[in-house]
């Protein structure tokens, strides 16, 4: 495998004989020498009329008719984000964030105190998809059959015979607002788990499959405690993201309760449809990432377990952190980074991406300690920490630079 020195960043990448990789400054590189690597500009926009050449048509990747489909992506995006805004006022980071984790593919659960608008955001973001929408509002009582749907004996009227029949239950649904999660007991919470993992559920035997797309969004109040049952480690895992959800700033607060006071009612259009979703989701999976990138992401999951590279183990991890994230975890670090850079108009992920969805992959697959909670030592604090301490790509500022100064800054 040669070593191939990037002509843009002069990074050095080992590329496979006879193929091509993408550099982290969006250089293609080629192990072949007849022919030039085809850079992609960073932060111009690409115009999609343009005829390519023939040597670019060979160099270029293709995703699903090149680079349209990444800007088909990046417009409904936009489009939702427009909706949204109607209705929500700041959040921008928890928006981004849960639309991330549905174009690619996962589930997501948000975390804040009550009256946050966590409910609202969701209920409006699946007003904004033509999809459809089940609200399941989970309580002490709630049992599995309540959710999954059950088996019931009808008559034929005509033979007089009798039946199983089995009754769809709020999960046949594309998107599921699961409400406060935690209050309902485990029975009924590992229902969620074959649903959210194998997009089915299994009743009397038989295996009944989901509508695609499929996601779950849960809420949940981390300060009143009594009486709910905390999720499971495992079943935490399935979620893509932990999601933060903070008090409004000052001038948010104000609109939203100018917003609210009034009889000012936005009408949400719809923008997207399942097969719009399923188109975006396959467009995310097919970016490319450079090996670098992913050993960047994989170094943030490895470095909190602690049976593993005891050498390499920073001593804040073996300090305050009991276990540490699983091999998920970097899958969903990867998956959050190519749909983070694609969403922001990008044809290839950075390091970058990787750190902006760190923290809502991690936060809830580290488990901290009793010395941690005795000094206030948070999941987020210590990722924060590795942040710090994984070395950076050194040429990472300067091809950003260069796509800021590109953009006009």
């Amino acid at each position: 495998m040669p070593a191939v020195e990037c002509g843009r960043c002069g990074l050095v990448i080992d590329v496979p004989a006879g193929g091509r990789t993408l550099c982290g400054c969006g250089n293609w590189l080629s192990a072949d020498d007849d022919l030039e690597s085809a850079a992609i500009p960073v932060g111009e926009p690409i115009d999609i009329e343009q005829e390519p050449s023939a040597v670019e048509r060979e160099r270029w990747p293709r995703i699903e008719g090149d680079f349209s489909a990444v800007e088909r992506l990046n417009q409904g995006y936009r489009a939702i984000l427009h909706e949204l805004n109607k209705i929500i006022v700041g959040q921008e980071k928890v928006i981004e964030e849960l639309l991330i984790s549905i174009f690619a593919r996962g589930h997501a659960l948000l975390v804040g105190v009550p009256g946050l608008a966590k409910t609202l955001i969701i209920r409006t973001l699946a007003d904004a998809l033509n999809l459809s929408f089940s609200r399941i509002q989970f309580t002490p009582d709630l049992m599995p059959s309540d959710i999954t749907g059950t088996e019931v004996i009808q008559e034929d009227k005509a033979t007089g015979q009798r039946a199983f029949k089995f009754l769809h239950g709020p999960l046949f649904s594309n998107v599921i607002l699961a409400d406060e999660v935690n209050r309902t007991p485990p029975k009924t919470q590992a229902a969620l788990l074959e649903a959210m993992q194998e997009h089915q559920v299994t009743v009397g035997g038989t295996k009944h499959r989901l509508p695609e797309p499929f996601f779950v969004l849960a809420t949940q109040n981390p300060i009143e405690q009594e009486g709910t049952y905390p999720l499971p480690e495992a079943q935490q895992d399935r979620f893509m993201f932990n999601i933060l959800v903070d008090y409004p700033e000052e001038e948010e607060e104000f609109r939203i309760v100018e917003m609210t006071t009034s009889t000012h009612a936005p009408q949400i259009n719809r923008v997207l449809s399942a097969t719009d979703i399923l188109e975006m989701q396959d467009i995310v999976r097919k970016v490319p990432v450079a090996p670098y990138v992913i050993r960047y992401a994989m170094k943030f999951t490895r470095l909190t377990r602690k049976d593993k590279n005891k050498e390499e183990v920073p001593d804040f991890i073996r300090d305050y952190v009991t276990w540490g994230a699983g091999p998920r975890a970097s899958q969903y670090l990867i998956l959050g980074a190519k749909a983070r850079a694609v969403l922001h108009g990008r044809y290839f992920v950075s390091c970058e991406d990787v750190r902006a969805v760190a923290l809502p992959v991690l936060r809830h697959r580290i488990i901290t300690n009793f010395n941690a909670e005795a000094e206030g030592i948070k999941p987020d604090d210590i990722v924060r920490r590795l942040i710090d301490l994984i070395p950076r790509d050194p040429n990472e500022a300067t091809w950003q630079d260069a796509a800021w100064s590109r953009e006009g800054g």
